[in-house]
């Protein structure tokens, strides 16, 4: 987590939860948007991104697995939720994500 003060942008949270994100376990603050819980583990780079917030572009969207397959979602419009799995995500997300080899 970066340093700076995120109180501005997160919904209050009492603790970390964890979800996966294309098999990397990462804790993330509960009661917040899926969105958020990305800026939270790459602040610069989901701050600056060409994110619109309301889901109307659909560039934060993933697929949430569920127990009927996958399921998309906008990450803007979904809560997190304790062990969480995200399987795929978004062209824009994936450039920001993606570890490189």
């Amino acid at each position: 987590m970066n340093s700076t003060n995120l109180d501005d942008i997160l919904e209050p949270f009492d603790r970390l939860i964890q979800i996966n994100i294309q098999d990397e376990t990462v804790l993330v603050p509960e009661n917040n948007y899926l969105l958020r819980c990305l800026q939270f583990l790459k602040l610069e780079a989901i701050s600056m991104g060409d994110f619109c917030w309301n889901g109307n572009c659909a560039k934060c969207q993933v697929w949430v697995i569920t127990d009927n397959g996958e399921k998309p979602v906008l990450s803007c419009r979904t809560k997190v939720q304790e062990g969480m799995r995200i399987s795929r995500m978004s062209d824009t997300l994936t450039t920001i994500f993606v570890k490189p080899t």
